[in-house]
């Protein structure tokens, strides 16, 4: 599906122009701090060095005294504490974060993910019976919750505390518990909205630390999770999360647990970014929860033996190269049921297999969303018969809105808006299908929406010295809402091209009339080979980067698209 190419208007001539003096740098690199929201000296200084020193006071969030006390209550009465969290990365790096904290300065602590099969997203009855069983009386769950409210009403008739840490969009209520920690939630004051579910609990675990005086740099070694979080999870790389991607990526750098040594790759050890983390080390850790069990990631991530993380290791690569067979096997069964159907007047893709695995259908969604850019939902059947369903949405739609429009034929449903995960009977899925996609019609006034690229600044090769690429590197991590700058250059011409494998395209570019020429890669981009290697003059959009081997870095051009001219 080709792609529209859409210019990003220019920031005002004055705030450039006092950037540009304040300091000291190009119109270029003045316009894309601008265009990030960046005014003046101040917040440049801030945002090219994220510091620690700048994260808001934890007991700003809501529930965060009270939660803080019910911890020290239950330490001190020698409780048994159950650390629980979702089987994504989100959850488990939630759950690894805050049971490695706890499990230093106490003893009975547990954890528990559920099942992905069995049990399904969220807090569930056999979570709560394992806690009655085990004589837990507190439970802290991470990134889920801010829906259970039947769960924390059983709960609390056995007895049960639960302390609630979440970053999902609640309903108009939450749910009765000791206390409940969510940035979105009505009433709550804490200045930055966005965290991850991992992030909140650091949240927690900051103020713990605050309120008790215990040394600030306990916090240090959880700040890798924290980066793996925020990467995997697709949330803002903005404000309080930039700060702790920053300083999550160093310690990445630097002082990686065990368990993330066995998973950077050797070639990027050191130069760990944003996009490594969600390409090469979060798959490996969702792998666990999506072919076997979450429970087995939380243990990878805990160890502190070699042998042990090894083992581990092995085990969550062999899982990942089951999750992505599967994922090819459930992608072309879905691709093979769109291709027998007239799918132009439609303005969703629903497609639904009860052998599918549950896993991976997410994962599919992503893909299907990629080739027809329509909102999407994949489904399958679980262990109870139920249909259950994963979604993903195109930038322009907000589709966490478009399912709950239909709520009252779902049995249980959350998310946001770029994901969510809804439960449906089988009697109400014919009609829901019918009605999500008179909904998205309706939402999107009926438009069919294509997909763009949004380009920062049209450059020269000229303009693109080594300071400028070194200043443009020093403006990640990237990631939503700071996305590494894409550039437009014309008149192009590519020399020294060649394929690889049968989707990629590696070449060199030059641009007329400049002397400079870049090496770049092409990602599944190998169907311009013909025009390429005849020599066609074409115009280009591509992000700066680097490329590591055998622990040296060279600038490196990743194309986005290419347009042939006339």
């Amino acid at each position: 599906m080709e792609k529209k190419w859409e210019i990003k208007q220019k920031p005002s001539t004055e705030i450039v122009k006092n950037l540009q003096d304040s300091l000291n740098i190009s119109e270029a690199l003045s316009i894309l701090l601008a265009q990030r929201g960046i005014t003046d000296y101040d917040q440049a200084k801030s945002y090219f060095n994220p510091s620690l020193e700048e994260l808001h006071d934890p007991f700003l969030m809501k529930g965060m005294a009270d939660a803080v006390s019910r911890i020290k209550n239950a330490i001190d009465d020698q409780e048994n504490i159950l650390i629980f969290g979702d089987y994504d990365v989100d959850g488990t790096t939630a759950v690894t974060l805050f049971y490695e904290f706890l499990s230093s300065i106490y003893s009975k602590v547990f954890f528990y993910i559920p099942d992905r099969n069995n049990e399904g997203y969220g807090i569930s009855l056999q979570s709560i019976n394992f806690a009655v069983e085990n004589n837990i009386s507190l439970v802290i769950a991470l990134d889920c919750g801010i829906k259970a409210h039947e769960q924390i009403l059983y709960a609390q008739k056995k007895g049960i505390d639960y302390i609630i840490c979440d970053h999902h969009l609640p309903d108009k209520s939450v749910p009765k518990a000791y206390a409940v920690l969510d940035p979105k939630q009505k009433g709550c004051r804490y200045p930055y909205k966005d965290l991850s579910g991992c992030g909140v609990g650091f949240k927690l675990v900051q103020a713990y630390v605050e309120k008790f005086n215990l040394p600030k740099e306990n916090l240090l070694p959880f700040l890798d999770l924290v980066a793996v979080s925020i990467a995997a999870d697709i949330v803002p790389i903005t404000g309080e999360n930039r700060i702790l991607a920053f300083a999550g990526l160093e310690r990445l750098n630097t002082q990686p647990r065990l368990a993330f040594q066995h998973l950077i790759p050797i070639n990027i050890r050191n130069n760990v970014n944003i996009s490594n983390v969600v390409f090469s080390i979060a798959p490996k850790i969702n792998a666990a929860g999506r072919i076997k069990h979450g429970s087995e990631a939380v243990r990878f991530m805990l160890s502190t033996n070699e042998e042990d993380c090894k083992k581990y290791s092995q085990e969550i690569n062999s899982l990942n190269n089951e999750r992505k067979m599967l994922d090819v096997d459930i992608t072309n069964g879905a691709l093979a049921q769109l291709s027998g159907i007239d799918t132009s007047g439609k303005y969703s893709t629903i497609v639904y297999d009860p052998s599918w695995n549950k896993g991976v259908i997410g994962i599919v969604a992503s893909r299907l969303v990629d080739l027809y850019y329509k909102p999407t939902i994949v489904f399958t059947k679980n262990t109870e018969g139920e249909i259950v369903g994963s979604a993903r949405s195109i930038q322009e739609f907000d589709i966490y809105s478009a399912i709950e429009k239909n709520a009252d034929l779902l049995t249980q449903f959350g998310g946001h808006m770029a994901a969510a995960g809804l439960s449906i009977k089988e009697e109400n899925f014919e009609e829901f299908k019918l009605k999500f996609d008179e909904t998205v019609k309706e939402f999107s006034n009926g438009k069919l929406y294509s997909p763009s690229i949004l380009i920062d600044k049209e450059i020269s090769f000229n303009d693109m010295t080594r300071s400028f690429l070194e200043s443009v590197m020093r403006m990640s991590p990237f990631g939503p809402d700071n996305m590494n700058p894409v550039f437009i250059a014309k008149d192009l011409l590519a020399t020294d091209f060649r394929l690889v494998g049968k989707e990629h395209a590696r070449l060199y570019v030059h641009q007329k009339d400049t002397r400079v020429t870049f090496p770049s890669i092409g990602f599944k981009l190998g169907k311009f080979a013909p025009q390429l290697e005849k020599g066609k003059s074409f115009d280009m959009v591509f992000t700066i980067g680097m490329n590591y081997w055998q622990g040296k870095g060279t600038w490196q051009l990743n194309i986005k698209d290419i347009r042939f001219r006339d």
